[in-house]
């Protein structure tokens, strides 16, 4: 028998397994959603949490809290891109907190919408691409 440690994915399957089925559902659909939007992107736990990284480097993350579920973007350019997206919803610098019944809205579909655009992602406000490429809209549809 050997002492393997638990990969990314059990833990995150595990930190699901542990919390109440409404935040379990809206977190399992959250990371079905960035699964399919960032299918190169890998499971990993940082600082504790359930979250994805792209070629080595952080992407998003989501957890849950007493009161809510939430769903991290690593670059809050990005966040702050799309704050008009997301009216209504608890957010900070680079986090989006929710309620189960209300998940982070879905992208708009017209590849002119602003989400598809690029967006500031550098410290001097220019333009550069989502977070490594891949816009974390994708990652927050619920499909």
């Amino acid at each position: 028998m050997t002492d393997e440690a638990p990969t990314a994915t059990q833990q995150i399957d595990a930190i699901l397994a542990r919390l109440p089925d409404d935040q379990r559902a809206a977190l399992e659909d959250l990371r079905l959603s960035i699964k399919r939007a960032a299918p190169e992107a890998e499971e990993a736990i940082s600082y504790g949490a359930p979250a994805f990284r792209y070629r080595g480097r952080p992407l998003v993350s989501f957890g849950a809290a007493k009161s809510h579920v939430a769903f991290y973007v690593m670059s809050p350019a990005v966040l702050d891109a799309h704050r008009d997206k997301l009216e209504g919803y608890d957010t900070s610098k680079g986090a989006i907190r929710f309620q189960p019944e209300r998940p982070v809205p879905d992208a708009p579909r017209s590849s002119g919408s602003a989400w598809s655009r690029r967006t500031p992602s550098r410290s001097d406000g220019s333009a550069g691409e989502a977070r490594f490429g891949v816009p974390w809209h994708r990652c927050a549809s619920n499909h």
